[in-house]
């Protein structure tokens, strides 16, 4: 194709995106950019009965920490503007009076009472070639009558005429051909009388001629719809500039059982929304992957391998990477189980692959809150030794705060199994071993440190997890020296006198070996 690739992502602002439109975004993003083609962004706000405030700037929020960029959107404006459907209601028109004059789309005037009264007298009605001359339309009245009924003002919809017993062909990127007969389709309302504007059906198919859309890639879920768009192109005579067509897998519970939905939401114990929301009717908050700590680049490299796969053994991915790699022949056909445990890990990865100032500087503000002055300098140290140990930011604290603070409790499991009769005279020894120690490097520390412990045919066990117990409280943390020569030596051997005369004294119960 020597047209320049346009794909669009055009959600319909009734509430929180859910993170399957951003997976489908990040699909349409990546494909495009490898193309060299445009990303634009389109709000389908046709459904004015489900607006709801501040959706719209939610979804641009989103791809702003994403750092997805549109090429084209509301805000940032383009040449085929305006991008928001409400905004369009004359261009539809146009279209809506060319199908009529054609004869390829009707006027219905059937009130809800007479369509349910239809439904009860007929099994599985729908409204279609079959029924549509047993009910109140343009079809089965005189030209004057339906014209009386307009200038009545008299609400309205226009139909698609649907005439039965055509192949229609859907040529999809990953399914191939899909061939539907027209005679299991019925004629789906295009436009509304009541508010002017058109239904998703026809919107969708006139903006993306006028947007010159190349491709849609959009969500499985739009598959059953695609032969009536393909239809709509037909009898608009768009046939030859019709786009390529793209239905992606749908996102599916952990379990695999069935759709992952906004209804899932914090039930499931993790959110399905990128940034938190908060419902403006009922004031209920949804939790976001945002909110929740999660990083932009490590939810667009999860997202991505969420009915895709590179062919490689090669996870990690930067959003360079992911564009020139991306290929719809490596697009699964199946739905992708949702794995927050995935998840996790992938922010894991990005957390060891971050820069230590970066990540220094993103826990600087716990810090604060903690009360805690440090230098940039020695919490960019102390990160790089607990990174491997943490999925969120959040968890820097309860994973280093020994590094600013001294401890004030101490393990009581540690101190039975660790602190012996003879502990505090072997801390008392550290004390003098680390005043004398002229550099108080780690790996100096340890050589000397080792060296006593031989020298003394000492328990390497009980002193090391005794000395850890002191300095950090508990039996946990990196390695022993990177632990004191960051905390240096003064602080070392204050924490070790604290321990000496304090533990004893929290041993009232425990018998000392």
């Amino acid at each position: 194709m020597n047209q320049k690739v346009r794909v669009r992502f055009a959600p319909s602002p009734t509430g929180p995106l859910h993170i399957g439109g951003v997976r489908t975004a990040l699909y349409n993003y990546l494909y495009t950019k490898q193309q060299g083609g445009d990303f634009i962004l389109r709000i389908e706000d046709t459904d004015s009965a489900r607006f709801v405030p501040g959706a719209e700037e939610y979804i641009q929020e989103t791809f702003d920490w994403l750092g997805l960029s549109f090429d084209e959107s509301p805000s940032k404006g383009g040449e085929f503007g305006p991008y928001r459907q409400s905004e369009r209601k004359e261009t539809y028109k146009k279209y809506v009076k060319q199908l009529l004059d054609k004869g390829a789309a009707y006027i219905a005037f059937d009130t809800p009472e007479e369509l349910d009264t239809k439904r009860s007298e007929i099994s599985n009605f729908q409204y279609d070639a079959s029924t549509r001359d047993l009910m109140r339309n343009s079809l089965t009245l005189t030209e004057s009558e339906t014209e009386a009924l307009i200038k009545a003002g008299t609400q309205y919809v226009v139909r698609i005429k649907i005439e039965p017993g055509q192949d229609i062909t859907v040529n999809d990127m990953l399914r191939g051909e899909v061939i539907i007969n027209s005679s299991i389709l019925d004629d789906k309302v295009i436009y509304k009388s009541a508010d002017e504007l058109p239904t998703y059906h026809l919107a969708n198919v006139v903006d993306d001629h006028l947007m010159e859309i190349t491709h849609v890639i959009r969500g499985e879920e739009w598959l059953p719809s695609a032969p009536l768009h393909v239809w709509l192109y037909k009898s608009l005579d768009w046939e030859d500039t019709m786009p390529s067509f793209a239905h992606l897998p749908l996102l599916l519970k952990p379990d695999g059982k069935g759709k992952l939905s906004k209804r899932d939401g914090d039930r499931l114990g993790f959110p399905v929304f990128p940034l938190e929301w908060k419902d403006p009717q009922t004031d209920e908050i949804s939790s976001g992957y945002r909110e929740k700590g999660y990083l932009p680049e490590a939810i667009v490299n999860f997202l991505a391998f969420l009915g895709w796969n590179p062919g490689t053994e090669q996870e990690i991915f930067s959003l360079e990477e992911l564009v020139e790699a991306f290929s719809f022949e490596r697009c699964s056909k199946s739905g992708a189980k949702f794995d927050i445990e995935k998840a996790k890990w992938y922010n894991h990865q990005y957390f060891m692959n971050m820069p230590d100032a970066k990540l220094a500087s993103l826990y600087e503000p716990i810090l604060n809150e903690k009360g805690v002055t440090s230098t940039t300098e020695k919490v960019s140290k102390v990160v790089s030794l607990v990174k491997d140990r943490i999925h969120f930011v959040s968890e820097l604290w309860d994973q280093s705060s020994f590094f600013f603070a001294a401890p004030v409790t101490y393990d009581e499991k540690t101190v039975r199994k660790r602190w012996k009769k003879d502990t505090p005279e072997n801390m008392q020894q550290l004390i003098e071993i680390n005043r004398e120690m002229d550099d108080f490097s780690a790996h100096n520390q340890e050589k000397i440190v080792m060296e006593w412990i031989k020298a003394n045919e000492l328990h390497t066990g009980n002193i090391m997890n005794a000395y850890r117990v002191a300095i950090v409280g508990e039996g946990k943390g990196p390695h022993m020296f990177d632990i004191t020569e960051v905390i240096g030596r003064e602080e070392t051997n204050e924490r070790l006198k604290r321990a000496i005369s304090v533990i004893p004294d929290n041993l009232d119960n425990i018998k000392l070996q």
